[in-house]
């Protein structure tokens, strides 16, 4: 015979400030564990998504970001004049040459200075990155000393209100826009003309140059020719890979720092469900042994303890995955590794993000109902029956 569910339930009840306190301590873990995923595949999709797949951006060989390239004017041409460079409807080329540095800010919430990208950009800019929309005043005048600002500068560092001036390299820059591009990388960065900006952050080439393909199936084709090519020494790569890249190591070392901190406290969480279910047997012998008496198998009883346990965990996964929900709502940022600036992202949860929280709250409570479950299995009916 096998004991049902309703058993299990019954006694989960029947105690249930015990209960919830073994909840919440798994509840509590499960959090930080789906928060650390959560946190991870922000960075992941923010970068992702600052890139479009049809665009192909172009860098000098062996760079691991913009701000390691160059690319000359000479050899810019050469890629712009290529028959799967994509035009528009007045037959420009849609392609961007841009030039990337680094200038510090000091943020709204703690005064403290941080590195953030500062991005020159062609006339076509705007149109190969047609995700990104201006939502305040408008676009830098080319040839002036104009800038608009990413959505997240804008929200979080001082000094970047429209019509201030922000001082870069002894001279004063006016804010004349906001851009929003949604959930990319971009909103964490400051755009103005490539033309004014290299020659005042004394550069001698474009850190990059990006275009738009004329059909998809024409990549294979540009890269080949263009990598091949002597004289330029480049690498492309679709915009969206590209950027999506740039996360790679700090996504990797947010989760594993996260899942680090997680299972050290899934010990005490565990642990807390061991207390739990000893203390249930410790007021169940009697029961136990009646039980037993009646035809129930020392397998069914166990069974039974088990289930109670993994029915604990699941439930504090559930409630931890409901908390670390609400951080959905925040945007938070770091430093990039790769680029050494600064980046906003939100916390994304995701299916997968959901059953691995589950599977991890399964886990502790198979490990913390184990051997209490065993301690009621290996209980002989007549001991169980004397106990008081």
């Amino acid at each position: 015979m096998a004991l049902d569910l309703a058993y299990t339930a019954r006694h989960l009840t029947s105690r249930l400030g015990t209960t919830m306190m073994a909840v919440g301590g798994i509840a509590l873990v499960v959090a930080v564990f789906a928060a650390t995923l959560m946190l991870s595949q922000g960075l992941k999709q923010t970068l992702a998504a600052t890139g479009l797949n049809e665009n192909v951006i172009v860098v000098r060989t062996g760079s691991q970001n913009e701000i390691q390239s160059g690319v000359n004017r000479e050899h810019a041409a050469i890629i712009a004049a290529q028959p799967e460079v994509a035009r528009d409807a007045e037959g420009k080329e849609l392609i961007t040459n841009d030039v990337v540095v680094l200038i510090s800010l000091k943020k709204k919430a703690n005064n403290q200075p941080s590195n953030v990208t500062i991005r020159g950009i062609s006339a076509q800019g705007l149109a190969v990155r047609s995700q990104v929309k201006i939502v305040q005043g408008r676009r830098p005048t080319a040839g002036t000393q104009e800038v608009m600002l990413g959505q997240a500068i804008f929200d979080r560092f001082i000094g970047t209100e429209l019509g201030k001036s922000l001082r870069l390299v002894g001279t004063d820059w006016i804010i004349v826009g906001v851009f929003d591009a949604g959930t990319s990388g971009f909103n964490s960065e400051i755009w103005g003309d490539s033309d004014i900006l290299m020659p005042a952050f004394r550069r001698d080439r474009f850190s990059s140059v990006t275009f738009r393909l004329r059909s998809d199936s024409d990549f294979e084709t540009i890269q080949a020719r263009l990598e091949a090519d002597r004289r330029l020494s480049v690498t492309l790569k679709r915009e969206q890979q590209f950027y999506a890249e740039q996360s790679r190591s700090l996504a990797k070392f947010i989760m594993y720092i996260g899942i680090f901190v997680s299972v050290i406290f899934s010990l005490g969480a565990i642990i807390g469900g061991m207390i739990t279910m000893y203390s249930a047997v410790a007021n169940r012998v009697r029961e136990i042994g009646i039980l037993q008496a009646i035809g129930f198998s020392r397998w069914s009883v166990l069974n039974a303890f088990m289930r109670e346990s993994i029915l604990l965990s699941i439930m504090g996964g559930i409630l931890g995955i409901v908390a670390a929900s609400l951080l959905g709502f925040l945007t938070v940022s770091t430093t990039n590794f790769m680029t050494f600036s600064e980046v906003a992202f939100g916390f994304s949860l995701t299916p997968k993000i959901i059953v691995y929280s589950l599977i991890f709250a399964t886990v502790m409570g198979i490990i913390g109902g184990l051997l209490p479950a065993v301690k009621v299995a290996r209980l002989k009916i007549v001991e169980a029956l004397r106990s008081v």
